[in-house]
């Protein structure tokens, strides 16, 4: 492994064990991830590459020590859950792996016919519980190896013990009873739906053997009266088993949507609630993922798998004991294959699934190349590199085909291996229970009747792997969602009521201390006022702690000592939503959503009149450039109003804050995307506005503070360098004096 390039914030490298292991790469991305100080991971198994995003506290040597340290130990997981290092692709050796599954499956499935002959001639049976015990042994083993190889199965495991209800009834919450209506449904289905084969084959018993007395014995004296009988009887239980599978499929889907609906709906207005503090702490794509995804695969599982392990379920526990009682000399025979198709399952599923991400990968870096070539024409004619291009996509083509190729051979492979196991137990079963028929110890009725009952129960065997995979993965989603509903939300309900009509609007920070999470101090021991119905301004040096300011003032944060006060009050004991009506915030990073202008104007205040949305446009000199587009305030701005300047998204959320008309308006760096000239505007328009307003303005440019009443000036260290007036700070010939000369050509004296 090498670095391939390191800037800060961001590093990539070549992982050579990566390299076409994509069971590796997932759990080389999945320690990374959880590594204090790095904040986005992907590693390509494809070609090798690990992309690196971290926080730029981290130094080279930190960053390089974590990520061999983390490779080293993906990799020994990685070989202690396959026993070996995972196979690279179109690596050539591979072909005696790719006939591991079916080999070994013939192995044991003809080892198990010819065990069946050579038992049978040599007379020599197991007793049935023996037999069937073996099978299941054997069965819990291959399930238990699979269960404890996914990388899963530790989050099932951590869910698990959290609480002590079962996770799927933690997911169900209060849909629990629908869950269970389901439930019931599903196992009637699948107990109605072995009931035709055995009547089928009951009428084969009546036709070739004549009358049937335990028919008889019901008052069916003639052939032709009971072969009405059970044809009647066969196909209402069709119909019953029909109509109760729509009920069932109904019922898991709509409880699937119901569990996606309250869990989204719970989890978002949480999510909402959640302190400020905390969610800066978490990444937006890894909240955004946790909404969409994981709750998604909550509701994913109730919708088809859940119905799958129950018909399995049922399937098992109504044949076993039918043939332990009826049939016991042959119980062992009939449910032989079930491990060896169990274990075909996870195998086939583990094995596809590692190659399908490989494939993916592969055929984004051919779409990638060929767009890319198709875009650079101009630059690949120029220099007379068509021959390099066309034998680049030619390679990555083989190396998507290559890959493909062992999908459809294993998938090709895999259904006649799973019909020659069902056959194998089928021989088994009619050499076995034949004898029995000969030697008169088994009736030819029970016999026939439950023959092909087996083959019911080996055909559904086949999805087991990815319906486990699929409990993991719904499993592993609840804890990352009990996860986000643990972190801890804003008291907006407590607190003392605030009337905002009657707020004066002083602030005053009393000897406040702050230090974000892990890092020094921001601000320390800072005390200033900003006085009622004046205009106060805060400069100073990029992380002198100006925007923490805003953020304390809002409570965003709180304060490690000291206090904020409001008109003499804690705001630590106002009540939050109060506090946040009186103040208006106009941050550096205009944030628009998706819609039209006056969406954004009167966001936050929505029953504004459209005069007070245009009116408030006008004193954020918006009006201008809003007038001039066609559909003025209809218009749509698209995502972060992306069809906006920067100068112009700046404005609106001005606009915003002048709707909302609190006693209290904090402006930071809230006009450094406008020039001089709208600036200057906006300071007019503005001066009639705050009139009656306490404004509180964070700028980089000291002609956007001039005019303040009064002026603090940070310090590195978060400390006050300075205060006082514009002209007093000036004659002070101090820090501001010093800021003011390298800025003097921005402004007029």
């Amino acid at each position: 492994m090498r670095p391939r390039s390191v800037i800060p914030g961001r590093q990539r490298w070549d992982i050579g064990v990566v390299l076409g292991r994509p069971r590796v790469a997932e759990l080389l991305q999945a320690s990374l991830r959880e590594s204090r100080g790095i904040e986005m991971v992907y590693a390509n198994p494809a070609t090798g590459r690990l992309l690196v995003c971290h926080d730029t506290a981290l130094s080279r040597g930190e960053v390089d020590q974590l990520v061999r340290k983390t490779v080293a130990l993906a990799a020994r997981q990685a070989m202690t859950l396959t026993g070996s290092m995972p196979p690279k692709p179109g690596v050539m050796p591979s072909r005696g792996r790719r006939r591991q599954n079916t080999g070994s499956a013939l192995v044991v499935s003809g080892g198990a016919a010819v065990a069946l002959v050579v038992t049978r001639a040599t007379f020599v049976r197991p007793s049935p519980l023996v037999g069937l015990g073996g099978v299941v042994v054997a069965t819990v083993v291959v399930v238990r190896r699979a269960w404890r190889r996914s990388r899963l199965a530790q989050h099932v495991s951590a869910v698990s013990l959290r609480s002590k209800r079962h996770p799927l009834l933690q997911i169900a919450g209060s849909h629990k009873r629908q869950f269970y209506v389901a439930s019931c449904a599903s196992i009637l289905v699948q107990i109605l739906d072995m009931v035709p084969s055995i009547l089928i084959s009951w009428m084969a018993v009546v036709l070739i053997t004549g009358k049937s007395a335990a028919l008889v014995r019901l008052g069916l004296a003639s052939v032709a009266s009971q072969l009405w009988f059970l044809t009647g009887v066969t196909a209402l239980a069709s119909v019953v088993a029909a109509v109760l599978s729509f009920i069932a499929g109904v019922l898991w889907r709509d409880l699937a949507q119901s569990v996606q609906q309250e869990w989204r709906t719970e989890m978002y207005a949480h999510v909402q609630r959640v302190g400020l503090r905390y969610l800066e702490g978490e990444r937006t794509t890894r909240i955004a993922g946790i909404l969409t995804n994981d709750i998604n695969q909550l509701g994913r599982f109730f919708a088809a798998s859940a119905d799958y392990f129950l018909k399995l379920g049922t399937s098992f526990l109504v044949l076993v004991p039918v043939f332990l009682f009826l049939t016991p000399g042959i119980a062992w025979v009939a449910f032989l294959p079930v491990p060896i198709v169990a274990w075909l399952s996870f195998s086939y599923h583990e094995r596809s699934a590692s190659d399908l991400a490989t494939s993916s990968e592969n055929v984004s870096l051919l779409n990638s190349q060929l767009v890319n070539n198709l875009e650079a024409s101009a630059t690949v004619k120029s220099f007379g590199a068509e021959q390099y291009e066309i034998d680049r996509i030619h390679h990555l083509s083989a190396v998507y085909r290559q890959t493909n190729r062992r999908i459809d051979k294993r998938a090709a492979a895999y259904t006649p291996t799973v019909r020659m196991c069902a056959m194998v137990s089928l021989s088994g079963i009619l050499l076995l229970g034949g004898l029995d028929v000969l030697a008169g110890t088994l009736p030819f009725g029970v016999f026939n009747s439950l023959v092909g009952a087996p083959q019911l129960v080996l055909w559904q065997l086949p999805g087991l792997g990815d319906a486990v995979d699929q409990y993991q993965r719904t499993v592993a989603a609840l804890g990352r969602v009990l996860d986000l509903r643990s972190l801890q939300v804003e008291p907006g309900g407590s607190g003392r009521p605030l009337d905002v009509a009657k707020v004066q609007g002083e602030m005053v920070l009393d000897g406040v201390t702050f230090a974000y999470p892990g890092r020094p101090p921001v601000l320390r021991n800072v005390s200033m006022r900003m006085a009622a119905r004046k205009t106060t301004g805060i400069v100073g040096v990029t992380g002198a702690g100006k925007t923490t300011i805003a953020k304390l003032m809002l409570r965003f944060q709180d304060v490690e000592s000291g206090r904020v006060l409001l008109d003499g009050l804690d705001i630590r004991e106002v009540r939050l939503q109060d506090l946040r009506k009186a103040i208006g915030f106009v941050a550096q990073d205009a944030f628009l959503f998706d819609g039209t202008i006056d969406d954004n104007i009167r966001y936050g205040s929505f029953d504004a009149e459209p005069e007070r949305v245009v009116s408030a446009a006008r004193l954020a000199q918006a009006d201008d450039f809003v007038e001039a587009l066609p559909s003025r305030y209809d218009t749509m701005i698209g995502e972060r109003g992306a069809t906006l300047s920067g100068g112009q998204k700046q404005r609106l959320s001005l606009a915003r804050a002048i709707v909302k008309s609190p006693p209290i308006v904090i402006l930071d760096e809230a006009t450094s995307a406008v020039d001089n000239e709208t600036e200057a505007a906006i300071q007019r328009a503005l001066k009639d506005f705050a009139r009656d307003r306490t404004l509180v303005i964070i700028a980089h440019r000291l002609s956007t503070i001039r005019h303040a009443d009064w002026i603090y000036v940070m310090d590195r260290g978060g400390v006050v360098a300075e205060e006082g007036t514009h002209h007093e700070l000036i004659a002070r010939e101090g820090v501001y004096a010093s800021l003011w000369r390298l800025q003097i050509g921005e402004a007029s004296a």
